[in-house]
């Protein structure tokens, strides 16, 4: 908890990334995180762009076929809109967002929420990913997901 200009204690908020290549376990650990806010009584939010229909239109589905309820949305500013009252935000596949996203997290985060963002940190020739390429140096925490054998 920390005060601000006002006197008034409010929650520090923070913006996690989860990040690497396909098949390693992102949304695994996002819808993880997801439960266990939720297990511990939090306001979640989960989010994940509407063009991702793989598994399901709605939900967030990992390759386990763990699943977990969520908003599609079209673009990152739609987040700001939806997720008042909100204290912890996911959201899922970040690179088929624009790159207004990294704005959206860095707001919520100083609106005192908790941020998980899920996605591929590189495309297919090894570049970074927008729009993780300007979100480097902004998360409070990072885990990058490696592929195993």
């Amino acid at each position: 908890m920390t005060d601000n200009l006002s006197g008034e204690r409010r929650r520090q908020g923070r913006i996690e990334v989860v990040c690497g290549s396909m098949f390693s376990g992102k949304t695994e650990e996002l819808i993880r995180r997801m439960k266990r806010a939720k297990f511990a009584k939090q306001k979640v939010e989960i989010f994940k762009p509407s063009i991702d229909t793989r598994y399901s239109d709605e939900d967030v589905v990992s390759h386990d076929q763990n699943v977990i309820h969520s908003t599609p949305i079209d673009s990152s500013g739609n987040i700001l809109l939806l997720a008042s009252d909100i204290e912890v935000v996911g959201i899922d596949e970040a690179q088929f967002l624009d790159e207004g996203l990294v704005g959206v997290c860095n707001q919520l985060a100083n609106n005192g929420v908790r941020v998980i963002v899920a996605g591929l940190d590189m495309d297919y020739q090894a570049f970074r990913s927008a729009p993780f390429q300007p979100c480097a140096p902004l998360p409070t925490k990072l885990l990058k997901c490696m592929l195993s054998a």
